[in-house]
C-alpha cells in the first residue's frame, strides 16, 4: 500500500506517516499543494489523505485538480471542522470519506483499508442498462454515445444502484454502502437529492422510488 500524505501541520504529516510505516505501509508527505499533481503523476498511490484548509488553494480546487486526471483514487479529507455542512461540503467535492481533529490514527488506517477494497472491487467493470454504460475503471458514463459528468458521489450511488438491480435498496443501505453513515436524519434527506440529481442527468424513471424509503433499478 502506498499512501499521499498532504498536510501541512508538520508535526501531525510526521505523525501520520509514522503510524503508517509501523503498520507496514509506505508513504509521500507533501507540505502544500504545490507537488501534488506531479507526485501523482509519478507514483502509484492507493490512496491519498487530504487536509481540507491548505494555504493558498482551496480544498475544492485541489480535489477538482485531482479528479481532473485521476478519477478513481480514494481521497479522504482531514480537518478540525465538524459541522453536518462542512461534511457534506467535503464529500460533494469528490472526496470518498472525511475524518474530524482530533482523530485515531487507527480508525483512519481503517477507513484507508476500507476504501481501498472497495476501489479495488470496482476496478476494471462496465455496466450497461438501457443507453448508458458506465465505466467504474475510469468513474465514465456515457448515454447515448455522450459522456455525462457526475460528481463521485452520483457516481458512487449510481454504480452501486446498478449493481444491484432488480433489488429493492432500503434509504439506510445507501447511506451504509455509499455515504458510510447510519441513522442519520440529514444524510438521509441527502439521499433523497441526490437521486433527484441522477434523474436529471440520466432519465427521469431510471431509479423507481417508493415513499421515498425504498430504490430500485429496474
Amino acid at each position: 500500500m502506498n499512501i499521499l500524505i498532504i498536510e501541512d501541520n508538520k508535526i501531525l504529516n510526521n505523525n501520520i506517516c509514522k503510524y503508517l510505516e509501523i503498520n507496514d505501509i509506505k508513504s509521500k508527505q507533501l507540505f502544500d499543494w504545490n507537488n501534488i499533481l506531479y507526485e501523482l503523476s509519478l507514483n502509484n498511490f492507493d490512496a491519498i489523505i487530504l487536509d481540507l484548509w491548505l494555504p493558498k488553494k482551496t480544498w475544492f480546487e485541489i480535489c477538482n485538480d485531482i479528479r481532473e486526471s485521476w478519477n478513481t483514487i480514494p481521497i479522504i479529507i482531514l480537518t478540525a471542522r465538524n459541522t453536518i455542512k462542512d461534511k457534506i461540503d467535503g464529500l460533494n467535492i469528490w472526496a470518498d470519506d472525511y475524518l474530524t481533529k482530533p482523530f485515531d490514527y487507527e480508525e483512519l488506517l481503517a477507513r484507508l483499508n476500507s476504501l481501498i477494497r472497495r476501489n479495488d472491487s470496482i476496478k476494471t467493470k462496465k455496466i450497461q442498462i438501457e443507453n448508458i454504460e458506465i465505466d467504474s475503471n475510469i468513474n465514465k458514463v456515457i448515454k447515448d454515445w455522450v459522456k455525462i459528468k457526475l460528481s463521485k458521489l452520483e457516481f458512487n450511488l449510481l454504480f452501486y444502484l446498478l449493481k444491484n438491480k432488480w433489488r429493492i435498496i432500503s434509504k439506510e443501505k445507501l447511506l451504509e454502502k455509499v455515504w458510510w453513515e447510519y441513522n442519520n436524519f440529514f444524510l438521509s434527506r441527502t439521499v433523497d437529492v441526490y437521486i433527484w440529481y441522477l434523474r436529471k442527468k440520466l432519465w427521469k424513471n431510471l431509479i423507481l422510488t417508493e415513499r421515498w424509503i425504498w430504490y430500485i433499478i429496474k
